[in-house]
């Protein structure tokens, strides 16, 4: 038997019209179809069928990413976020699968690294801004996604998986892959593992300097998140690293102060922390964010009153609260 057809201005069950709209797309009418995917799901919203204006969204966003149309597939990634938070839908590892699947529908596409005329230059300046548009629309739907989790109960950083996937992918994707952000996401993410992998990757790419920086780094991103044991893998880690390809970092006076912060971090030292920063004030004025998450370090760890901005204008002043921090270590 055929099934009875809608009333007019029913909607249809959610699979019809992804049915449908698939074959618009799968004809290669993109546009036409990115059109009609906003159009059908605005009146799914407006019935406050949530769910199922979910489901269209996260079939068009992974068919249109999956045939290379990022900044269509992109901006219904970002729709299927903004329906979340419409739909005051909580946080769980359900919803969380389905943005990890729109997540994996983003292309990964290698930018060509042998170059010997000019058609080949040709192609990659197409390759390094077609990888641009792929980073900025991923980053916009994570980014979402992460502020989304923040307000739906997954803590006041939100997903950290959401985290590790923002951070995996800016790296992977970007052809200079900024490390400050990357540090910034994996900081706040749960895989240390992970982090270390792309810290080795990253310090064998780039340039005389800038390894120690990287270093550095990931290990105050760490700290500034109260996370000393997460700090402590990155550090013990590298060291294996040092003895078993017998790289040397013993010169750099960088390293040399993330050593023997972490050691100061492990007691309630705040005189000693207060005289590394000054003794090594010209190694971690290397970065200008250094300062910034030394403060943060500082708050954490020692109950040291961050800087207001007009402190932070015109000098150290600093004032300090009740120090709990043995019973903060308990958790590492």
């Amino acid at each position: 038997m055929s099934r009875e057809r809608p009333r007019r201005g029913t909607l249809p069950p959610a699979q019809e019209s992804i049915e449908k709209l698939e074959k618009v797309g799968k004809e290669g009418n993109y546009y036409g179809a990115q059109q009609m995917y906003k159009s059908i799901t605005a009146r799914y919203i407006s019935a406050e069928r949530y769910s199922e204006a979910l489901d269209i969204l996260q079939s068009g966003a992974c068919l249109q990413l999956e045939h290379g149309q990022v900044t269509c597939g992109a901006e219904l990634a970002v729709l299927f976020v903004e329906t979340l938070v419409k739909g005051k839908v909580p946080y769980s590892e359900e919803t969380l699968g389905h943005l990890r699947k729109i997540y994996e529908a983003f292309p990964r596409i290698a930018v060509p690294e042998h170059l010997e005329d000019d058609d080949d230059m040709q192609k990659l300046s197409e390759a390094l801004w077609a990888a641009k548009i792929r980073v900025e629309g991923c980053s916009s739907f994570l980014k979402s996604a992460i502020r989304w989790s923040i307000d739906s109960g997954a803590g006041k950083n939100g997903s950290q998986e959401l985290h590790d996937m923002l951070a995996r992918y800016i790296y992977s994707e970007s052809p200079e892959a900024d490390m400050t952000k990357v540090s910034y996401h994996f900081a706040r993410g749960n895989n240390p593992k992970l982090f270390f992998a792309t810290l080795i990757d990253f310090m064998g790419k780039c340039y005389p300097g800038e390894d120690d920086l990287a270093i550095a780094r990931a290990v105050l991103m760490y700290l500034s998140q109260g996370n000393l044991r997460d700090a402590n893998y990155i550090m013990d880690e590298i060291k294996k690293k040092m003895d078993s390809e017998e790289l040397d970092f013993s010169e750099s006076e960088l390293i040399q102060f993330i050593v023997y912060l972490l050691q100061t971090l492990e007691r309630d030292a705040l005189p000693l922390f207060r005289i590394l920063r000054q003794n090594f004030k010209s190694s971690t004025d290397r970065d200008p964010a250094f300062n910034e998450l030394l403060d943060e370090i500082a708050e954490k760890f020692y109950g040291v009153r961050r800087k207001n901005p007009l402190q932070g204008m015109f000098g150290d002043i600093f004032k300090e609260k009740p120090i709990q921090f043995l019973q903060s270590l308990k958790a590492y």
